[in-house]
């Protein structure tokens, strides 16, 4: 970044000097992705910090999902009688076993690549991995730019486990190994294609030397009272000699032989390609935080990898198949996060094709008038407790047609929205229903959280929200009111929807208003009565394209909301003094879920903000001053994304997923709305 804070380039640079504090490697994380839900990951340092880390971690066919193939590769230089290790561990015991401290200069993020620039013993080594997009495979390159010759010994350790797996629970090594020339097949489990290890170009030797590493702790884990302690087992390492200006790379696949016969400057160069393309597809001038955020962003827009059979039902009626995935490292696909996120992903990227096909692939799952809350990993059938999602469906088929005017899909999809109206309005599973008395929406089931603030823990569900919370009012509003926009377009009449729409409005105009408080409440005829506790939730009822909060009370709600709520990486979920306010989100799981939307800063909240304040008059300059605090943040915690979550509190830790989709989808938005002058939408 320069001295203005602005990216230069789609590159961050984290420079590096051996004197410097070790956890600003191992706080810090890179995520390659595949564009199937697959990912490689770790700690700068190359130390795995999470049991989520892995250097293969493809998304194989339901019913496994996302498994971690490859957990950790130990990198080691031979330089005569030294030997220099480029990777390394932490062990139960607080030792930590590695030499990149001593010998990194520089970790980049190219494009989306991984780059670390090591120097030792008169030689400088670089290092990249990626993932061919589409592809279950893994390349880790290292090229010697300067020096003598050197010995690369490359020791891949196997497992078989999901990453939310017990550590306990993998499946036993050893793993049988089956050699054919320079191709070394990894037996893993039955019904599951061998793991291909391989160098390429193809060369050195590979030497069968069974290891176990046992002890091995992950210190983010520890820290949450999580297990954090497993063993692994390699089957051997590879050992080549690397000469200057050569390159090699250690190759991980789940693809037949044959998808990994093309050198390495092809592969990387295609990457490079993929992303080069999606770049002119942006109108206009783009600055480099805004094209560092496109790069964010198409790391969550993937093929359903373990749902294969959506793909073929998609082809068949010559469409795609596209889903999001809602964070890294351990969310699949959720339809609340997906529909927050699609206009920032696709429509702020100009890739309205992958919108249209995440609308028409959660189509395909509308049950009983609702889209899944969330695809479990590895599941083909989707969990449908959720109140609000599919009224977000709305919201992103909404801006989807304004920016296409793609008549075709709206007209295809109505009368599935007039059945999901309908199931609405008559009452649907988890005590989903329109009261008929006030024309409000309800919801509310024992065991079970409905709306985005769904925390629950062995069985204690943190945040409830039963009876009629405020965010959904606004949202079926906005659903109804767009409707009666919808029916005129399609040749209905549209007056149903209009009297319901004026129905909703009085309703909520006489209901909500928190006298004393100067705010709305933020859930009414709940269990409790009303409840009048300061929350973000009320945003939504200014922010959405049909606001149903009347317009003389959006200043004083959002001043009140500025000034308790307000942070610089977006807004609290409750209001400092309230007695539940948590200012941490850390501790074991019980700790996190009692915080996680009880005062924890929430990224993606900024945009609807923005957006309401947009319409309440404040200057776009002034709106996009909100976002600086998110251009450093792209240098920390998940390189090159957004945290899901931060502390409510200074010094506003990130915490959470490291890459969250609505976090970098609703910046994005929100960043390229603030460049004209405010309209109504």
């Amino acid at each position: 970044m320069d001295e203005t804070g602005n990216v230069a380039s789609p590159n961050i640079v984290v420079p590096w000097r051996s004197d410097q504090d070790v956890t600003g490697l191992l706080s810090r994380e890179w995520l390659v992705t595949n564009g199937l839900g697959g990912y490689a990951s770790s700690s700068l340092m190359n130390v795995a910090t999470r049991r989520y880390h892995g250097v293969f971690v493809p998304d194989l066919p339901s019913p496994r999902g996302r498994t971690i193939v490859v957990p950790r590769l130990d990198e080691e230089v031979e330089i005569g009688d030294t030997r220099v290790r480029l990777s390394g561990v932490e062990y139960a015991d607080g030792r930590l076993d590695t030499d990149v401290p001593q010998y990194l200069t520089e970790f980049r993020r190219e494009w989306q690549t991984p780059t670390w620039q090591y120097a030792f013993h008169g030689r400088r080594l670089s290092k990249r991995i990626i993932m061919p997009y589409g592809h279950n495979s893994v390349y880790v390159e290292y090229r010697l730019e300067a020096g003598d010759p050197l010995m690369l010994r490359l020791r891949p350790f196997v497992t078989f486990r999901r990453p939310d797996d017990s550590l306990n629970e993998a499946r036993q090594p050893p793993f049988p190994v089956t050699i054919l020339g320079g191709r070394y097949d990894v037996h893993l489990c039955d019904g599951v294609p061998t793991l291909k290890l391989c160098l390429r170009p193809e060369g050195g030797v590979f030497v069968a030397d069974h290891k176990v590493s046992t002890q091995i702790s992950y210190r983010v884990d520890r820290d949450r009272g999580s297990p954090h302690v497993e063993n692994l087992s390699s089957p051997g390492y590879f050992a080549i000699k690397l000469e200057q200006d050569c390159a090699v790379a250690l190759v991980a696949s789940m693809e037949p032989w044959e998808m990994l016969e093309h050198g390495l400057d092809a592969i990387f160069s295609a990457e490079r390609e993929r992303l080069h393309k999606l770049m002119p597809q942006w109108a206009g001038e783009k600055d480099g935080f805004e094209i560092l955020l496109g790069l964010a962003a198409d790391q969550f827009i993937v093929f359903p990898g373990s749902r294969l059979e959506e793909q073929a039902v998609a082809q068949a009626s010559a469409d795609v198949a596209r889903t999001v995935m809602a964070g890294y490292h351990w969310f699949t696909d959720w339809g609340r996060d997906t529909m927050i996120s699609l206009e920032g992903l696709t429509l702020s990227t100009n890739r309205h094709r992958e919108a249209r096909a995440i609308l028409l692939t959660f189509a395909r799952y509308i049950r009983d008038g609702l889209i899944p809350n969330l695809f479990p990993e590895g599941e083909r059938t989707g969990l449908y407790h959720t109140v609000d999602a599919t009224l977000w469906y709305f919201h992103a088929l909404d801006r989807y047609y304004e920016v296409t005017n793609d008549r075709e899909t709206l007209v295809a999809l109505y009368q599935g929205l007039v059945q999901v109206m309908e199931h609405h309005l008559k009452g649907t599973r988890f005590g989903i229903g329109v009261d008929p008395r006030d024309g409000l929406m309800r919801s509310g089931a024992e065991g079970y959280a409905l709306t985005w603030m769904d925390a629950k823990v062995e069985g204690w569900v943190v945040t409830p929200r039963r009876g009629k919370p405020v965010e959904v009012q606004a949202l079926w509003y906005n659903a109804v009111c767009l409707m009666g926009q919808w029916s005129e377009t399609v040749g209905e009449r549209p007056e149903r929807w209009q009297g319901l729409a004026k129905q909703i409005e009085d309703s909520f105009n006489r209901r909500f208003w928190h006298e004393s408080g100067g705010h709305l409440y933020d859930v009414i005829d709940g269990e409790g009565g009303d409840d009048p506790s300061l929350r973000p939730n009320q945003v939504l009822a200014i922010s959405l394209r049909h606001p149903v909060l009347k317009k003389d009370r959006w200043t004083p709600v959002l001043s009140i909301v500025r000034d308790k709520l307000l942070t610089p990486f977006g807004l609290r979920t409750l209001a400092p003094g309230h007695r539940d306010y948590k200012s941490m989100y850390f501790g074991d799981l019980r700790a996190r879920d009692a915080a996680y939307h009880q005062g924890t800063v929430w990224a993606w909240l900024i945009g609807p903000y923005i957006d309401a304040w947009l319409k309440a008059g404040l200057e776009p300059v002034e709106a996009r001053r909100l976002l600086d605090g998110f251009r450093s943040h792209l240098s920390d915690d998940g390189i090159g994304s957004i945290s899901e979550i931060f502390d409510a509190e200074p010094p506003y830790a990130p915490r959470g997923c490291i890459a969250q989709a609505w976090s970098v989808a609703e910046v994005l938005r929100a960043y390229q709305k603030t460049k004209q002058q405010p309209k109504d939408v």
